[in-house]
């Protein structure tokens, strides 16, 4: 490697430290939300986010001029999509009633504000599904939410 390459990795290193050191809370509550953790013990989202930014950090160390934070929301919401056979119950989160499918909707689409189409061509789905998750998951929020000011 000559000192301009190694130079530009160092360069880029240092960028990709910088954009962590500004973006890991938030992505962690994604995380954390999408595992339907609690703040406090989230180890599943720790996993998930760590290998989602490894994955960012190498897409981008090879000089992808992609907007790092949704690329490594983007790979965060697919890692989970692969593993939701494994975050099936909640484990005390806020959303933890919802399935990890209406998890994965709601965050991105609410949460992360994610327009629709977006969000279909992320998850491979209609934009019809999405709508039609989306919808049922706040339904379910608000149900839950409402037998829990009754009790």
């Amino acid at each position: 490697m000559g000192n301009r390459s190694r130079s530009e990795h160092a360069a880029r290193a240092g960028e990709f430290d910088a954009f962590v050191a500004g973006a890991a809370g938030r992505l962690l509550h994604v995380a954390t939300l999408l595992t339907a953790e609690t703040r406090a013990r989230n180890p599943y989202a720790h996993a998930l986010l760590t290998a989602a930014l490894a994955h960012a950090y190498a897409v981008l160390d090879r000089g992808g001029d992609e907007d790092p934070y949704a690329l490594t929301r983007d790979e965060l919401a697919l890692r989970f999509a692969r593993t939701a056979w494994r975050h099936r119950a909640g484990r005390g989160g806020i959303l933890g009633a919802l399935t990890p499918g209406e998890r994965l909707v709601l965050v991105l689409r609410l949460y992360e504000g994610v327009p629709e189409e977006q969000t279909a061509a992320l998850l491979g789905l209609p934009e019809a599904r999405v709508r039609a998750v989306c919808a049922r998951a706040v339904a379910r929020l608000r149900a839950a939410g409402a037998s829990r000011e009754a009790a």
